[in-house]
């Protein structure tokens, strides 16, 4: 409180925490690496940016500096996760070092948005996603999606059906792949799958589908197409 009463000033009016606070009080945990501390979107706690294990990602301490929450904030307003959101800020990689060469490309060449997809022939989250993708083109030709095949070892065949696909280039046999059929061996020797394997390993991409956008932000998992837009239009500033 202020002299001018109850919420009449700032919360750092009353309340601070350092980095090295807020690493004393996280080292129990585990974490000792504090990247940042702000207020966070929900009132009377800091969102403090940590890392651990090569990933960055925010925890909570409330004002009374006796409580640590972990997980996730969801903003009732308008169901935004602004943990994930902060997540996924916090853990942007660098769209340059992703070879496009060996992607296949949904919707114009010519597109003001592309978005890079790392997809599992044999996921059927990605199956559900490539028909929100599909969607979002036919709507929206100012975005494009580059789709790279990043085969998971939980999917046996999806190895062998990636590099028929990369081989060929062709879409046709993704799709093929998602509607259950037979796709044909791999016609060439190519190491580009082996390539997005390990480099959706460095990038910390270990799950699919998982798209990343013009600005670096990697976002896992199946989106509709109203959302995709949303998103896209929110990152670019539109």
């Amino acid at each position: 409180m202020t002299s001018e009463g109850c919420g009449a000033g700032s919360c750092n009016d009353c309340h601070n925490l350092t980095k090295e606070e807020a690493s004393d009080l996280l080292k129990k945990g585990g974490i000792s690496e504090v990247l940042n501390v702000e207020f966070s979107e929900m009132p009377g706690v800091w969102a403090v940016e940590v890392e651990k294990d090569r990933k960055r990602f925010p925890v909570y301490i409330d004002f009374s500096k006796s409580f640590v929450v972990t997980g996730n904030i969801i903003r009732i307003a308008d169901g935004e996760n602004v943990t994930q959101r902060r997540t996924a800020q916090l853990n942007r990689v660098d769209v340059s070092r992703i070879p496009l060469e060996d992607a296949l490309l949904l919707g114009s060449r010519d597109a003001r948005t592309k978005v890079t997809v790392f997809t599992d022939p044999e996921c059927p989250f990605c199956k559900k996603l490539h028909l929100e993708l599909k969607e979002v083109v036919s709507r929206r030709p100012d975005i494009a999606f580059l789709i790279k095949l990043f085969p998971l070892k939980m999917h046996p065949n999806a190895y062998g059906i990636s590099k028929s696909i990369v081989c060929t280039g062709s879409m046709e046999l993704l799709e093929l792949s998602f509607a259950g059929k037979p796709v044909p061996p791999p016609a060439c020797e190519t190491s580009a799958v082996d390539r997005t394997i390990a480099l959706a390993e460095e990038l910390g991409i270990r799950s699919t589908p998982t798209l990343v956008l013009p600005n670096g932000v990697v976002m896992p998992g199946y989106k509709k197409a109203d959302d995709l837009i949303k998103l896209l239009d929110s990152a670019s500033g539109n």
